[in-house]
């Protein structure tokens, strides 16, 4: 890579005391066919030998080992230290799909002249398709926020980074601010073009089901969604899980 010029990619890496996870991550990172990039990795304060990877591994670009807020404010850090025209997160255990996707990626912004993309993502089965209107009831109009959204760092700049109010769910939100004014373009890559893995039990698995819930609603209302259709929303996510779901969340309404 010229270091006279900035890397096309920033990929930051947020990691706490995953010393394989980081390695795979790194490896997939590594095998890239397209070599304009940084990578950045942003660590929690790893006492399992992870920080020994980090310094010794010569691809990793920028670093930081403290204690942080949550996978969020790692990832902000992240944004501060970032210098690509187009950023990605791929947390520590996810990884590339292929030696080509960081190639896929650069054509779909090229070609679609767009602020964002969603790479199909595999999760088990392959998630795929943006489908923005689906916002306005659900969440799940995408395929991933890890390994398959890229997105440019000059969006960053002008709406933001990510919130800290809402530690298991703060992509949601930077979504709904990126998408909500349609000033933003974006597209999905095809199902057969994935672009990324993601591993399951990562952190947003701590959280419970409730917890999650909690986090959209709140997250509707942040972004000043009419307070009718979101407790409209609120109750048909509740119907669809269990009574001690119901109840936990009326628990946390009434706590705050």
């Amino acid at each position: 890579m010229d270091k006279l010029r900035s890397p096309i990619f920033s990929i930051i890496t947020p990691v706490l005391n995953n010393k394989s996870g980081l390695l795979e991550t790194i490896e997939s990172i590594k095998k890239q066919s397209f070599k304009s990039y940084e990578h950045i990795v942003i660590d929690g304060g790893s006492t399992d030998g992870t920080l020994e990877i980090i310094k010794k591994e010569k691809c990793i670009s920028k670093w930081i080992s403290e204690k942080d807020k949550g996978i969020y404010d790692a990832i902000n850090k992240g944004l501060k230290l970032s210098n690509g025209e187009y950023i990605n997160t791929l947390n520590s255990g996810d990884r590339y799909y292929s030696a080509h996707s960081l190639s896929i990626i650069k054509k779909y912004f090229e070609k679609n002249n767009v602020s964002f993309v969603f790479g199909a993502v595999l999760k088990k089965k392959v998630l795929y398709k943006y489908e923005p209107n689906k916002m306005l009831w659900t969440f799940n109009f995408y395929p991933a926020h890890s390994s398959g959204f890229f997105v440019k760092k000059e969006v960053h700049d002008k709406i933001g980074i990510y919130s800290l109010k809402f530690p298991c769910s703060s992509d949601y939100d930077f979504f709904w601010r990126l998408i909500k004014t349609n000033k933003y373009k974006g597209v999905s890559t095809k199902k057969s073009e994935i672009i990324g893995v993601f591993e399951s039990g990562g952190f947003s698995s701590k959280y419970s089901v409730f917890q999650h819930i909690w986090e959209e609603t709140l997250i509707r209302l942040h972004n000043n969604q009419n307070i009718l259709i979101v407790i409209s929303i609120l109750i048909l996510r509740l119907t669809k899980n269990s009574y001690k779901t119901f109840f936990e969340t009326i628990k946390l309404f009434f706590k705050k």
